[in-house]
């Protein structure tokens, strides 16, 4: 369709794009459906470099920004697969990369580059607490050269399908700390270490085929030196990682909304009702053209929040702007898109429920739209802090 960007980033998309034809909509269908993890995918990728595209190449990564991983991740979506299986890797890695030390880059970035150990996985939600971070219950507390781990969280991804977890916990308590945001730490969990000594995964079904779990921490001790930066500083970390993590599900987003306009308009050109075909009514073009044209604006944001995160520059606005922008674009497309599907829409085979599916989980996670709104009126508006 006349609308591919034409970008410096060509050839890249064209790389993911081909690698991408290899796991049509059949593969992604079947995965749904078996509710699995789309390892063959995830693995090709991984073998392509695609994975590490954050890591330095000293550690046998390709060097590059948030903005190609934003490009890689909005292809994945725009082909009819689905980001959210892998796109952990991608924002985790600025947590480790911004604040871990020369050892432990050492350590595992060039077996993450290689594809030998997966870090897919962030826990930072609890169940008591959802976006209200800095009450978190979960405790860490040194015993010697270990931490020793109590608490719970839920909505954590990629659990069985990753070797190490960033973790946020609370190394001093909220009654001992001047500000809430202090006090917190992250830590580097190494998984299948934790699931025989201290940590219980109970995996969550859910609407969508997303592997998400509740974890439950019983005396779980890790070693001092996973500690990632300074300990109380953790939540200042985390937030690169959210940051990069809200500027690729926008980019994610967009390639769903490219997705869904594509298939819409394709499907309405063809599709003959009264003797005229139904892409001739304006009820069916103007949901359709405004979709793209709040999904072409998306973007312009994303690349403003990926150029920022990757000049090191303060990019919470932007980060934030253009989750919300693409989150509604792609909802409104792919609301379009099924409608104008009429029946067919809802027909698994035409995966237009799949994707429909999967692309309202962003309406809510990883930061739901109100809370995006309050940010913006606290800190860009001045208005008074709402909570």
């Amino acid at each position: 369709m006349a609308h591919h960007t034409q970008d410096k980033y060509e050839e890249i998309r064209d790389a993911v794009r081909s690698l991408c034809a290899e796991y049509p909509d059949e593969y992604f269908r079947k995965v749904d459906e078996q509710r699995v993890y789309p390892e063959a995918f995830v693995d090709a990728l991984t073998k392509a470099g695609w994975m590490a595209a954050l890591i330095p190449q000293e550690y046998g990564g390709s060097g590059l920004g948030l903005t190609e991983a934003s490009v890689i991740m909005e292809e994945v979506n725009r082909a009819g697969g689905n980001s959210g299986a892998c796109h952990g890797q991608m924002y985790n890695m600025n947590t480790l990369l911004r604040h871990g030390s020369k050892a432990q880059k050492d350590y595992y970035l060039p077996k993450i580059a290689s594809g030998e150990w997966r870090l897919q996985s962030m826990g930072v939600t609890e169940p008591t607490t959802g976006t209200d971070t800095t009450k978190i219950k979960t405790t860490a507390v040194k015993k010697g050269d270990r931490y020793v781990i109590n608490g719970q969280k839920v909505w954590i991804s990629r659990i069985q399908h990753s070797d190490f977890m960033i973790l946020l916990a609370r190394t001093t308590p909220l009654a001992d700390v001047k500000k809430k945001s202090e006090g917190l730490s992250i830590f580097m969990v190494d998984l299948r270490q934790a699931e025989k000594s201290g940590m219980t995964v109970r995996p969550i079904l859910n609407m969508v085929n997303h592997e998400t779990n509740e974890l439950f921490f019983e005396n779980l001790e890790i070693p001092a030196e996973n500690l990632i930066g300074e300990e109380g500083q953790g939540f200042k970390y985390i937030l690169d990682g959210l940051n990069a993590e809200r500027t690729l599900i926008a980019a994610e987003c967009i390639g769903d909304g490219y997705w869904f306009i594509d298939r819409v308009s394709k499907y309405v050109k063809d599709r003959i009702v009264f003797g005229r075909p139904i892409g001739q009514n304006q009820g069916v073009q103007f949901p359709i053209a405004e979709a793209y044209i709040e999904v072409e604006a998306a973007s312009l944001m994303r690349w403003k929040a990926c150029e920022l995160f990757d000049a090191h520059q303060p990019c919470g606005a932007q980060a934030n702007m253009a989750k919300y922008l693409a989150a509604k674009a792609s909802w409104e497309a792919a609301n379009a898109c099924i409608q104008f599907h009429g029946g067919f829409g809802f027909a698994c085979e035409y995966d237009v429920e799949r994707k429909f599916r999967e692309t309202r989980l962003y309406q809510v996670a990883p930061i739901s739209t109100n809370l995006i709104l309050s940010y913006v009126a606290e800190h860009i508006l001045g208005l008074p802090r709402s909570f």
